[in-house]
């Protein structure tokens, strides 16, 4: 098992030398934030230019707006947000050009999929990983999601690597390298099951910038929009992946659908919802360390405050949106998952999904589950220690507040005291 991690320097950051070097690199490169440096480079890195609907330029330039409107932003943070549109605009242009030679990927059922929705830092993730190992499940690995269509002037070299795997397999060194503590709390390595609100980014809409970015102003606009447009697309891209490798169900999971149970079901009206529950408070002392964390080097001053306030706030709305529309879920198809339940009976946990989604929970299933459990134990990568009062100067008592309704309405176990 790993160490317990404790990051003391929160506020003032004591950089390594490769978050130096990176921060001092992007002092020297001007890097043009607007829609047409974005779509320009991506028509360069591809030699193609339909992008299909032209509506996303108006989301990408509110991005864009609110990231350019920062001056804390530094160099390098810039360079980090270009280069993500940059990804996400050069995937539009291939999904775009793979349905227009295949139209018939889109007559391809995404029949009865289990989705895993709950607040991020709540279990979703290794919930997801377990029932993905479950070899009969179709779910998407990171490296796949940064590239759901591959370069098809690539070939797959001799030694059968996907070369997507492994530029995704790159960016996690480089992550390491320069964010070391990110392992312990959200891996990120190519085989890790990703976010299905990934593939919504090369339609421009999803809360994923949220993550990277202080962007407010994207916030309001973005839960101002109705998403089923954007569920819509993500669901296409499901069809294209299920085209280059068919299984007969989906398992998926993101925290974005709490807020979008009615784009959720309206898309896949057959899904099993697994719902996961945790102590609000614990979730956000993770997040607000772990975004704290990682601001050292995009932004010229870390903030503990701001990611406080924003997060205690912003999960507050995932809740609050999930209790308007509960309604809406399925009731004999929806499972909810208590974190300490979860914890203490991961296979009884996944008894009940298995049962609700009416699928047989084999004993092959159980033998590749137990496989994942043995090769990926809990604090494998150490156990971060979290400070709410030291490093961000509120109590428990005081972030559970917001939190209220979603307490009297569920009984989560208080964790952080």
């Amino acid at each position: 098992m790993g160490n317990e991690i404790r990051i003391d320097d929160l506020a003032s950051p004591v950089l390594n030398d490769i978050q130096k070097m990176g921060i001092d690199y992007g002092e020297t490169v001007h890097t043009e934030l607007s829609v047409e440096a974005v779509c320009e480079a991506a028509i360069a890195a591809t030699g193609l230019s339909d992008f299909g609907p032209e509506d996303f330029r108006e989301r990408l330039q509110v991005q864009l707006d609110s990231i350019n409107a920062d001056p804390d932003r530094t160099g390098l943070g810039r360079m980090l947000a270009f280069g993500d549109d940059l990804k996400y605009a050069v995937n539009r242009l291939r999904i775009r050009d793979l349905l227009k030679q295949h139209p018939e990927i889109l007559d391809i059922k995404i029949e009865k999929p289990v989705i895993v929705i709950g607040l991020p830092r709540s279990g979703t993730t290794n919930l997801v990983n377990l029932l993905a190992a479950d070899s009969r499940f179709r779910s998407m690995p990171l490296w796949e999601s940064y590239e759901p269509v591959p370069d098809p002037r690539e070939e797959i070299p001799a030694d059968g690597v996907d070369p997507r795997w492994t530029r995704c397999q790159g960016q996690w060194e480089a992550m390491q390298a320069g964010a070391p503590f990110i392992a312990a709390m959200h891996p990120m390595n190519p085989d890790h099951v990703h976010e299905e609100n990934e593939l919504m980014a090369p339609d421009f809409s999803n809360y994923n910038i949220e993550w990277v970015a202080r962007v407010p102003e994207w916030r309001d606009y973005y839960l101002a929009q109705d998403q089923t447009p954007h569920y819509e697309y993500m669901k296409t891209v499901l069809q294209i992946l299920q085209w280059y490798r068919p299984r007969e169900r989906w398992v998926l999971k993101s925290p974005q659908h709490l807020e979008q149970i009615g784009p959720l079901m309206s898309v896949f009206p057959d899904a099993t919802i697994v719902v996961t529950h945790r102590d609000p408070v614990a979730v956000v002392q993770s997040t607000i360390t772990m975004l704290t964390y990682g601001a050292r080097t995009a932004y010229k001053s870390t903030k503990p405050e701001w990611y406080r306030d924003y997060w205690t706030d912003r999960i507050g709305r995932l809740l609050d949106s999930s209790l308007r529309d509960r309604h809406l879920l399925p009731a004999d198809r929806t499972v909810d998952v208590f974190f300490h339940e979860y914890m203490a009976d991961e296979v009884g946990t996944l008894q009940r999904i298995y049962d609700a989604a009416g699928i047989e929970f084999t004993d092959e299933a159980k033998a590749e589950v137990a496989a994942y459990q043995d090769a990926h134990p809990r604090g494998k990568e150490g156990r971060v220690v979290y400070d709410l009062r030291g490093d961000f100067s509120v109590t428990p008592e005081e972030v559970r507040t917001r939190y209220t309704d979603y307490m009297n309405t569920f009984p989560v176990q208080i964790e952080v005291k």
